[in-house]
């Protein structure tokens, strides 16, 4: 049994060298943003959700992205229409967002 149902990570990695990050394409905005949504849906604390800044998951060319453990579901994301999908399919109904993953 783990702790939380979900931990979402959220890369908020910057670069200093002005590569592509996660940082800079809004990451650490949509982790500020899903943390608010899941705390307004009492869907946060134990046996329920966790959201989490990390550093660099090193996929910069394919961000932003989170990854939603235990599954090790990895998504990409453009705007807060994308993160209410995945809050709505993948943490409160258990269903992956297809047109969102990784490839």
């Amino acid at each position: 049994m783990t702790y939380f149902k979900h931990h979402v990570f959220f890369c908020t990695n910057e670069r200093d060298d002005g590569a592509k990050c996660c940082g800079a394409s809004g990451g650490q905005a949509m982790r500020d943003y899903t943390k608010k949504k899941i705390k307004a849906l009492d869907m946060n604390g134990e046996g329920k959700c966790r959201i989490n800044s990390a550093g660099c998951m090193d996929r910069c060319s394919e961000g932003p992205l989170l990854v939603v453990y235990p599954e090790a579901t990895w998504y990409t994301y453009v705007d807060e229409e994308d993160i209410d999908e995945i809050i709505t399919e993948h943490l409160q109904n258990g269903r992956v967002v297809d047109r969102l993953l990784l490839k």
